[in-house]
């Protein structure tokens, strides 16, 4: 088929590599120049793993083309997806302004048969806003369909090509039909292909990542209960999750969620929730919770040195909200970072890929190290806020010697306490019991 994706964000770029992999002729579009020029280049704007392979190899095929020109990009396609930025709004609802731009711009150049389809996350009824400018723009009826992702960032690829389902929203059966033989590739292990109307379809998006959400939140809210009250939150975890009817996906205590969905599909439920008369108690619980748990290791922090950072070296492992990306969108580890540097602290950080992105946003404010271990030379203390594999298994007893102080506070809880202890080390975690093996020691 031939297919033009608007948008090379992260959706919409894993979204038409992946369709030209499996055959399509695929177009993607964006109105940003040098990005387009880049990807031309072979230059990946995103860190996703398996990406750049594919892209390079589906654009030397032939699949895959990259231009600015909406006009020549859509002319003859059969598909025309819209995967452009609904960032949030002052109100926290989804601002949809660059989708309305992008729908009077190909308005004029669509094939009568074309189908569009939104796979941006979108308000419900924005399907029915779309369906309504394309018929007053073009004069006649025009087939518009609702296809959320499913995505996350570090597993796309993966979830792509191997998805847990497919969710289409569609107004004909001719409209599923055609989208069901676009995704067959990708259907072949028994996976449903799930037909409904637009609007459910747009639902369905908001209420997945806003159930997640709610398992992450729920779970730290225990967490810090927990600690309180002198049990291990991972031993409660494993107690609750091999009960079948909750099992162990998203119950991992932490420092909060980030990342470009869960905060952004959160509020905007809780909008639209609002402008519906209704009363979003649990959504707004979810992301106070979320908000607050940002702050638990400032917290641990400020209790451990008394409150007076100034002048402490703090060295911090992962600024990624989330290991394999790049992306620091809401990232817990900037909430401490700011913290820090308003108590006075100097900050040493490493990450294996989002250290650009943090230096574009905070400059020379903080040292970065390309190498984890050089963060903890003479650091009163190291933080981890990211579960890179590259952390899970360092050398203690060269932690030990570097840091000026043995104090480890674990945001992703990746070490046994007991064994920190018994190594020589004051280590906070959460949901656990803090422990202090030094003994008088360093």
């Amino acid at each position: 088929m031939k297919i033009a994706v608007i948008g090379t964000g992260y959706v919409g770029l894993v979204t038409g590599t992946c369709f030209s992999n499996s055959g399509n002729d695929v177009t993607c579009i964006d109105i940003d120049e040098k990005k387009i020029a880049g990807l031309k280049q072979g230059e990946i704007p995103i860190y996703e793993p398996g990406l750049k392979e594919m892209v390079l190899r589906n654009a030397e095929e032939g699949r895959l083309k990259f231009t600015t020109d909406t006009p020549a990009g859509v002319r003859e396609a059969e598909i025309v997806y819209l995967a452009v930025g609904t960032p949030q709004g002052d109100d926290g609802s989804a601002d949809l302004s660059a989708m309305w731009a992008v729908v009077k711009a190909i308005a004029p150049h669509l094939r009568e048969d074309a189908i569009v389809v939104t796979k941006s996350t979108v308000p419900v009824g924005t399907n029915a806003t779309i369906y309504g400018m394309l018929q007053e723009l073009t004069g006649r009826d025009c087939d518009v369909a609702s296809n959320p992702e499913f995505l996350k960032e570090g597993a796309a690829i993966d979830d792509f090509m191997k998805p847990d389902r497919v969710v289409v929203g569609v107004r004909r059966p001719e409209v599923s039909d055609k989208l069901e033989q676009l995704y067959s590739p990708f259907l072949r292990t028994e996976k449903p292909f799930l037909s409904m109307s637009p609007e459910s379809a747009e639902m369905t998006k908001y209420v997945a990542n806003a159930l997640l959400a709610t398992k992450i939140s729920f779970i730290n809210e225990m967490a810090n209960l927990c600690e309180k009250m002198g049990g291990d939150i991972n031993d409660v975890r494993r107690g609750i999750g091999h009960d079948s009817r909750i099992g162990f996906a998203f119950l991992f205590p932490g420092v909060g969620y980030g990342g470009s969905c869960f905060p952004k599909d959160v509020r905007a439920l809780n909008a639209m929730t609002v402008s519906k008369g209704l009363e979003p108690t649990m959504l707004r619980a979810v992301d106070e919770i979320n908000e607050r748990q940002k702050s638990v290791m400032a917290n641990k922090l400020d209790a451990h040195f008394g409150g007076d950072l100034s002048g402490k070296r703090i060295a911090i492992w992962g600024l990624a909200f989330k290991p394999e990306t790049d992306d620091i969108r809401e990232a817990p580890a900037l909430v401490l970072v700011d913290w820090l540097l308003e108590k006075g602290a100097a900050v040493v950080a490493h990450d294996p890929e989002a250290i650009p992105n943090v230096r574009a946003e905070l400059g020379d404010k903080i040292e970065y190290s390309e190498r984890r271990m050089a963060t903890l030379d003479g650091a009163d203390a190291l933080c981890i806020l990211t579960d890179w594999k590259a952390y899970h298994q360092p050398d203690f007893a060269e932690m030990y010697q570097l840091l000026k102080e043995p104090v480890v506070l674990d945001g992703r809880n990746l070490y046994d306490p007991a064994r920190m202890a018994a190594r020589g080390y004051c280590y906070h975690s959460i949901g656990r019991v803090s422990v202090d093996g030094r003994n008088g020691k360093k």
